[in-house]
């Protein structure tokens, strides 16, 4: 999969929605409060455009195993996480075009003027978000348009589809969002706990003082909007010296993408 030009976004068919009697049932519940219909998984996967399996990454494998010897040719298959598609778990058929779209969540920086905005944190409601996403290269331009305008319709409202390869993609989740941002989030967390807990500072005085130099430090590192007082830079070195390891880069090796990878999806080892 990698990145190609974009083309014209043509509608597609109506999204796959799975489907067993016994498969997830609060889930067909909520698919049914929409007024939809539940088509069996046979059925709805032979007349598809798309196919998106939206289960999780430890079973894609096994599911697609079942789903994509039934799709029609020509047909797309849409995952929603990079991380098996990147291991090579994913069934292939030579006319079968495989794609993986993932969400980037509304920006922190993203200028919301709505209450419905500033209240959608996740994405997929009221705030816009850009999303990343990546397709056979071989893939038609046709088919890579169906597939972004599928994209825009289950992840909307979307600001922007950017295209890059799988393995990009992977490198940007788990690796960056998740090894490193994510990761990050929790420490704040444990900092905060210690802060309160430990060093006895009052709970709401600690949040308030966090929650606002988060934002600071967030728009002056990664936008340049003030710079970080010669004290503050003291204090930064001093962090990373004591916090972080002098290794850390390495996360970016492949050999450390393919360990993450397979412990993520409880495999010993990612086969390409």
């Amino acid at each position: 999969m990698s990145a190609g030009p974009r083309s014209g976004t043509p509608q597609p068919s109506q999204p796959w929605t799975p489907s067993k009697p016994s498969t997830a049932p609060a889930g067909q519940e909520r698919v049914k409060a929409e007024g939809r219909e539940i088509t069996a998984t046979d059925d709805a996967v032979k007349g598809a455009d798309v196919v998106i399996l939206a289960v999780p990454d430890t079973v894609l494998g096994v599911v697609s195993e079942g789903v994509v010897p039934q799709m029609k040719a020509g047909a797309i298959l849409l995952t929603l996480d990079p991380a098996a598609a990147y291991a090579g778990l994913l069934a292939k058929r030579d006319d079968v075009v495989q794609a993986v779209a993932h969400p980037c969540h509304p920006s922190v920086f993203l200028e919301r003027t709505t209450k419905e905005e500033w209240a959608d944190t996740f994405g997929g409601q009221g705030a816009p978000q850009n999303v990343v996403a990546a397709i056979d290269e071989d893939a038609p331009d046709a088919t890579k348009a169906a597939a972004e305008a599928t994209i825009r319709i289950i992840y909307a409202p979307v600001i922007d589809v950017h295209w890059v390869t799988v393995k990009q993609l992977a490198i940007l989740e788990p690796t960056l969002v998740e090894t490193v941002a994510c990761m990050i989030g929790t420490l704040l967390n444990e900092a905060l706990h210690e802060t309160v807990h430990t060093a006895g500072v009052p709970e709401e005085a600690a949040k308030a003082m966090l929650f606002g130099h988060v934002q600071i430090a967030l728009t002056n590192a990664l936008r340049g909007s003030n710079p970080f007082s010669e004290a503050c830079e003291i204090a930064i070195q001093y962090g990373k010296d004591t916090i972080i390891k002098d290794d850390w880069k390495k996360i970016f090796d492949d050999s450390e993408l393919d360990g993450v990878i397979a412990k993520m999806l409880k495999l010993e080892a990612v086969k390409h």
